[in-house]
């Protein structure tokens, strides 16, 4: 076998043993990690592939998910989502569970255990009075992270987001970091677990209350990623609450999940499974923009206008054929023109129109998003182009800005994963999805300026 052809098998190893998912620029890593553990093990490339291949090599798979995960994480990341959960999903589940007095929460990847302590101290924070319990279980598939989360010692830097209150109550300084409160730990139970095996026990249909799985999707194999979803949704309870990452998207209406968007956060919760889902709603009856009905091809000759750049012509022919009950698809290009025009608050009206009418409309989130960069309100704009990104999960160019605007602001490694995935949707994104949102860059362009970003922050493609 040449040394590349070595790596091919490699990754395609990893792929079945652990579900795990390697694009071309982990390459160089793979090979690094390859090396390395042959020459401990004093094997050739060859004899460790066949027999890695082949099974029954638990050591081997621990060995080789210590070296190959990533374990950055802290507490209270993601505040809005933790808002969401305080908020709206606990006391949720609380209303429901008054028989019980019980709260089961999940997180999976659950890495050092910052995630699962986090989702005790927010569970504790908002149980009705004592008598309740919280059960939270972490699983990850690295067991040096766990042993780590089974000590409850932690640095400063991981407790960076930590509300003061949070820290004073439930933290106690040792050293030169903090030890938490023998009441949350003793919430939290940790197990070491492969998403890619099955595990029964852990995904009893209705046991979960809540699951959180963050930034963990993106990394797994289709079949894997598929699997632990139809697993996660399974073992929430009716009326439970699914919280992803950023970075994942189970699409705008998922099966046996219903999208939830408050507190500025994005995420799901379990629909009945006796009940069908209802239909999308209609969109409302719009107020009059401009009296003439539309043409045939109207909407075509504006968008082959679009892609010439004669915005100004293009949106004659747009405000030309907006009548009383103006089509969702007219409107967006009537946004994105009004965009392209320079005038910003008037397309983001046509855009809070259209999520009023559908508020799981991705596009209009995308357009929205773009008009609130445009004008200086990057947060809130971070906010939908989070939510485009969740809403459909082949749409590349919320991923793309999400992944600019952490690259500018200094994050690397949020940027990354984000541009590479930008780019590998690009080549399936729709033609008009490119000519909408592109800014007169074309498919072979917008992925240039991907590649561009990610050889300038080290990861090449």
């Amino acid at each position: 076998m040449t040394a590349r052809t070595d790596v091919e098998v490699f990754r395609a190893v990893l792929a079945a043993r652990l579900g795990w998912t390697f694009n071309d620029h982990d390459v160089p890593q793979l090979a690094t990690v390859l090396t390395e553990r042959t020459g401990v093990l004093a094997m050739d490339h060859r004899e460790y592939l066949v027999r890695l291949e082949a099974g029954r090599w638990a050591d081997e798979l621990e060995a080789l998910t210590e070296d190959l995960t990533i374990t950055e994480t802290y507490f209270f990341r993601h505040g809005e989502q933790l808002r969401a959960l305080a908020e709206t999903a606990l006391p949720a589940r609380i209303a429901a569970g008054q028989a019980r007095r019980m709260l089961r929460l999940l997180s999976v990847g659950c890495s050092s255990g910052e995630e699962a302590y986090t989702l005790a101290i927010v569970a504790r924070e908002v149980q009705p009075d004592p008598a309740w319990v919280v059960d939270v279980l972490g699983l990850d598939a690295n067991p040096a992270m766990l042993r780590a989360a089974a000590t409850g010692r932690y640095s400063a830097w991981s407790l960076r987001e930590t509300p003061d209150a949070i820290r004073q109550r439930w933290f106690r300084p040792h050293d030169d970091g903090y030890d938490l409160d023998p009441e949350i730990r003793a919430s939290v139970r940790f197990r070491l677990h492969n998403v890619a095996d099955d595990g029964p026990a852990l995904w009893r249909p209705g046991q979960y209350d809540v699951v959180f799985c963050r930034n963990l999707l993106m990394y797994l194999t289709p079949a894997t990623y598929a699997a632990l979803v139809r697993r996660m949704t399974g073992a929430l309870a009716p009326g439970g609450f699914l919280f992803l990452g950023h970075t994942d998207s189970l699409g705008s209406r998922p099966e046996g999940l219903e999208p939830m968007h408050t507190q500025r956060a994005f995420y799901y919760r379990r629909t009945a499974p006796d009940v069908p889902r209802p239909a999308p709603p209609e969109p409302r009856p719009r107020r009059r923009i401009l009296a003439p009905p539309p043409g045939p091809g109207r909407h075509e000759r504006a968008v082959a206008l679009l892609a010439t750049e004669r915005f100004g012509d293009a949106l004659a022919v747009v405000e030309a054929g907006l009548g009383d009950r103006p089509q969702p698809r007219d409107l967006l290009l009537y946004g994105v023109l009004l965009a392209q025009v320079g005038q910003l608050d008037r397309a983001e009206t046509v855009c809070r129109g259209l999520l009023d009418a559908d508020g799981l409309n991705a596009d209009a989130h995308y357009l929205l998003a773009a008009c609130l960069d445009g004008n200086a309100a990057v947060e809130a704009a971070i906010g939908h182009y989070r939510l485009a990104a969740y809403l459909d999960a082949t749409f590349a160019m919320p991923r793309l800005r999400l992944g600019l605007l952490a690259r500018r602001g200094g994050d690397l490694q949020d940027a990354g994963p984000k541009l590479d995935r930008a780019l590998s949707l690009l080549r399936d994104e729709r033609e008009e999805r490119i000519v909408l949102f592109g800014g007169g860059f074309g498919r072979i362009a917008v992925a240039a300026l991907c590649r561009a970003e990610l050889d300038a922050i080290g990861v090449h493609r």
